[in-house]
């Protein structure tokens, strides 16, 4: 994994994003939930004696990406992951402190805030599930990243992931928070042998659930012109393998094109739960006078 950018590499980055969320072929309903948010500096005008407009935006450009995975009976799952998406969203607008230079220490801060900001979205959880006994035990993955010039701010609950693609090589961001996977871990399992393990889906970190407390994972990323994040629940991942998203992002630079192949690929291949996809393209900013 690249390491944090220095406050004296500030790359200008601009940001193309696209997602989407499919029911798939066999539940009745879609749990899935994402968000792609652009964050400005606004000035409101109420009165100037200058010819200008009512609203001045500042040049700096930050941006949230988030996809979240519901899960829980009688549409607790779909409820749980939009409690989680409003709680991120309430943060963001009011207690988040976003205005800061974009290197290595200031991106443990963001970490930070954001890994907190998941505890409160997983008391919310909780506290819906006590006044309301039918969605008790309701909950949701959370995985969400945060750009800023060249750095990105991953944290993650779970198991639907973020990916990296550098136009060539898919590398998986984020670890699965699921049995299988710390018993793949732990070298008491082989990952050819999780494929089709009766236990695969038992999911050991929610934001929500039967309990109070969670782990949330946290990542600084480097992100360089012309990669591409990749933002999924695990709809996805359990119909496709890596090498199968890989060859769709190779084929298609668009996301919003990558998207709606992945998540038709998804379908092809069963489509057996719940499928959504995010995807965000970093390209160089114009030159000046361009």
């Amino acid at each position: 994994m690249n390491e944090p950018v220095t406050q004296t590499e500030r790359p200008s980055l601009t940001v193309k994003a696209f997602g989407i969320t499919h029911t798939g072929l066999v539940r009745p309903s879609n749990e899935d939930q994402f968000l792609i948010a652009e964050l400005t500096k606004t000035m409101r005008i109420w009165h100037t004696s200058l010819p200008e407009p009512k609203a001045l935006r500042g040049d700096e450009r930050a941006h949230l990406f988030l996809v979240a995975d519901g899960m829980g009976g009688h549409r607790a799952g779909e409820h749980a992951s939009a409690l989680a998406v409003l709680a991120i969203e309430q943060f963001t607008l009011n207690t988040f402190k976003w205005f800061f230079h974009s290197d290595g220490s200031e991106a443990q801060k963001v970490l930070g805030q954001f890994q907190t900001a998941l505890r409160h979205a997983d008391d919310r959880i909780l506290e819906e599930s006590a006044e309301h006994p039918e969605l008790r035990g309701m909950g949701t993955t959370l995985t969400m990243a945060y750009q800023l010039d060249a750095q990105l701010c991953v944290v993650h609950v779970g198991d639907s992931r973020a990916y990296m693609f550098d136009g060539d090589e898919l590398e998986q961001i984020t670890h699965d928070h699921t049995l299988m996977a710390e018993m793949i871990r732990r070298g008491e399992l082989k990952p050819e042998q999780a494929a089709q393990h009766r236990l695969r889906h038992v999911i050991t970190n929610v934001v929500g659930g039967n309990e109070a407390g969670l782990f949330v994972e946290a990542h600084a990323v480097e992100v360089h012109a012309g990669d591409r994040l990749l933002l999924c629940s695990d709809g996805l991942t359990e119909m496709l393998t890596n090498d199968a998203i890989a060859a769709v992002l190779r084929a298609e630079a668009e996301p919003e094109a990558a998207c709606t192949k992945l998540v038709a690929r998804a379908n092809e291949a069963g489509g057996r739960d719940n499928i959504t996809v995010l995807i965000v393209r970093f390209d160089p900013a114009p030159s000046v006078g361009d």
